[in-house]
């Protein structure tokens, strides 16, 4: 999406304004440019990207997180090998596929359940965010695990998650 500004000056560029804004986690272990990966993914899975959509410059990036500009480029290129998004030389990047994804108002259902349920049993547990993270990651990869073996269907992504 870009937002052209009608009173800008000649000299000034129109800015651009995308629907995502990267944060960094340095204790996550996570690399770098795979946590911009996973951000635009988890963004498209739960509708805040769509088709179309334009990502924030390599620029913007680097000026909003302070972080080498190969590493934007790294992870660009990796939405692109996977299909998600396509580089447009001077006009930036833009999203292209956007995967299966539940109705909005269920994801909504969803999320408050959670946050009125699991959560708050979690932290009324004494719990911290990181150990909510912890808990709930580990619950995942044995649920995914748990269904791949009772269907028989192990697939790599599931071996990863073990």
């Amino acid at each position: 999406m870009i937002d052209k500004q009608q009173d800008s000056s000649p000299s000034e560029k129109p800015k651009t304004s995308s629907p995502i804004s990267f944060r960094l986690d340095a204790k996550s272990g996570v690399p770098t440019y795979l946590q911009l990966v996973q951000q635009v993914e988890h963004a498209l899975r739960l509708g805040f990207l769509e088709l179309g959509d334009q990502l924030p410059t390599v620029k913007e990036v680097v000026n909003s997180l302070s972080i080498n500009p190969n590493t934007v480029i790294k992870a660009y290129a990796d939405l692109e090998g996977k299909k998600i998004a396509v580089g447009r030389p001077g006009q930036g990047t833009f999203i292209v596929s956007v995967p299966e994804t539940i109705k909005m108002t269920q994801l909504h259902h969803l999320r408050r359940s959670l946050k009125r349920g699991w959560l708050r049993n979690a932290f009324d547990a004494g719990l911290d965010s990181d150990g909510v993270e912890a808990l709930f990651a580990n619950a995942l990869r044995e649920y995914v695990v748990e269904m791949a073996e009772s269907s028989g269907s192990i697939t790599t992504d599931t071996a990863l998650l073990a």
